[in-house]
């Protein structure tokens, strides 16, 4: 009982002289030395006011009064100065929130993301794009109310936190997302250039958030900015419960992803392209493909689209470069010459500005030279692409030797221009116009227009999706360089190449003919 009772008393003297500590800190209580000090003399004479004079200040600098205050948040760079930050934010929300039974006021929150922004970063630089963030910041609070706050977000995005109203419903959110991106729309003249800012923007009403908190309001928000985003420039969403569940079950595949990449359960399987004029093998293509534990062979369909969403092209573009490369190896030391090794390269890893130096590092690892590794890019890139870096990119792939191909050619408007510009090797036809092209003459003239097209611009050719003996053969006798396909060979994992090499090699002909037609 009397260690309890001196618990208690510990505890209550300890926080009466936190208590004295905090009060002596405010430094207002200063003025008041003058008139303490002369009590002093009034009630006990000149010693004691002389100890009061002294002691005072001794007393109010061990609380601390006479030190700076440290700044309760980091400063924000330069140019973007006056905005508050996420627990700022987050603060105000709750306030309003907490109160709103007693006002009847409530509050919405909106995140707005840059589409893009890596790209801003990645062509202009750092200072371009804080810049170009301040510009716009200063657009998004001229478009909002005397107290309404705007907060600078981790990432490049910005937070609105709305102000109390009384009455706040989904057609005012819409209207305000709208004249947000309409201020953002007009371009931002900046070093004799003029960008243009897209955003993709998401909110969330008060009275819809999971929990009356500021921060799940905030981060409602979030998950609605973030499903935004996935749509594309310009988009707009509000929060709803079904967001969270599916961006529940989009991280956990996330993770299953991860984990079959670390694991090397994702690995690429091999498929040969074979010369139409030699009959030899040309190379192979690494293809990704996912064995699962228990599921089996999954299609590409069903994970390569989560893995670009996921952010882990890049990595899945190391995995399959790196058995890509030892399959060359290996085929070399077994004596079976396999010429080049294609692989297909995402726009998220044509836009890393070092691709160029981490493929000439890993080719010179596995003692490589760059002519055995070929390139493969989507023509849709090549057609919509107007980003420096992967312009660089590739021509500084080209310029180290590599050859580079144009995937599936006809399917992404790509103009010749582009196709010179860069400085593509050989274009891949698409399956689409390979099927039935042995029996279908508008096939045969679509092939034969792209042949001649290729000819005069010094292109070879592959077709792909080759899955019978008369295409193979009305390909070749259309001038088509290479084909890939079914009919010569499904994609296969690397431990079974080396039978298939073999065998291929002792066939007695392995160009087919057309027959009677």
């Amino acid at each position: 009982m009397a260690r309890q009772t001196l618990w208690a008393i510990t505890n209550r003297l300890t926080a009466a002289i936190a208590a004295l500590g905090r009060m002596l800190k405010r430094p207002e209580l200063l003025v008041f030395m003058p008139a303490i000090t002369l009590a002093a003399f009034w009630l006990g004479g000149e010693s004691v006011m002389i100890m009061t004079a002294l002691g005072l200040p001794m007393l109010f600098a061990m609380a601390g009064a006479f030190r700076a205050e440290e700044p309760l948040y980091p400063p924000l760079p330069d140019g973007l100065q006056g905005l508050a930050l996420r627990p700022q934010v987050i603060g105000i929300m709750d306030k309003i929130l907490t109160e709103a039974a007693v006002t009847g006021q409530t509050t919405g929150c909106i995140v707005i993301q840059f589409y893009e922004a890596a790209v801003l970063l990645d062509r202009h630089g750092r200072a371009a794009q804080t810049e170009v963030l301040a510009r716009s910041a200063e657009r998004i609070c001229s478009s909002l109310r005397q107290g309404d706050v705007v907060a600078r977000l981790e990432g490049g995005g910005f937070a609105v936190a709305l102000g109390a109203v009384r009455r706040l419903d989904l057609e005012t959110m819409v209207q305000l997302a709208a004249r947000l991106q309409a201020a953002l729309a007009p371009p931002i003249s900046l070093n004799a250039a003029r960008l243009y800012v897209t955003c993709s923007i998401g909110f969330c009403l008060g009275v819809r958030a999971p929990v009356q908190t500021g921060a799940s309001l905030l981060d409602a928000a979030q998950v609605a900015a973030d499903e935004a985003l996935r749509h594309g420039p310009g988009a707009i969403r509000a929060y709803s419960s079904d967001m969270a569940r599916v961006r529940a079950d989009r991280d956990a595949y996330r993770e299953v992803l991860e984990r079959a990449l670390d694991e090397g359960q994702i690995r690429p399987y091999f498929q040969p392209q074979i010369s139409t004029d030699t009959g030899e093998i040309s190379g192979f293509e690494a293809l990704a493909r996912w064995s699962h534990p228990s599921r089996g062979l999954v299609p590409p369909a069903d994970f390569l689209t989560t893995i670009e969403e996921a952010g882990l092209s890049e990595r899945l573009g190391e995995v399959i470069l790196y058995h890509a490369l030892t399959a060359l190896v290996r085929w070399e030391k077994a004596g079976l010459r396999v010429p080049c090794i294609s692989v297909n390269f995402s726009a998220a890893e044509l836009r890393n500005p070092r691709l160029a130096d981490k493929l000439k590092w890993e080719l010179d690892r596995f003692d490589l030279s760059p002519d055995r590794l070929c390139v493969e890019i989507l023509e849709t890139v090549v057609a919509e692409t107007d980003n420096d870096v992967i312009v660089q990119n590739i021509a500084a792939l080209s310029a180290l030797g590599c050859g580079i191909d144009l995937d599936d050619f006809g399917t992404g408007h790509a103009s010749i221009t582009n196709v010179r510009r860069f400085a593509v090797r050989r274009i891949k036809i698409d399956r689409s116009f390979v099927t039935r092209v042995d029996q279908d003459r508008e096939q045969q003239k679509i092939v034969s227009a792209i042949l001649s097209l290729s000819e005069q611009l010094g292109l070879e050719t592959l077709a792909e999706g080759v899955e019978t003996a008369g295409e193979h053969a009305i390909l070749g006798q259309l001038g088509c360089g290479h084909v890939q396909g079914y009919h010569i060979a499904r994609p296969m994992p690397m431990e079974d190449t080396f039978d298939w090499i073999a065998g291929y090699q002792t066939k007695p002909s392995r160009t087919p003919r057309i027959g009677a037609r």
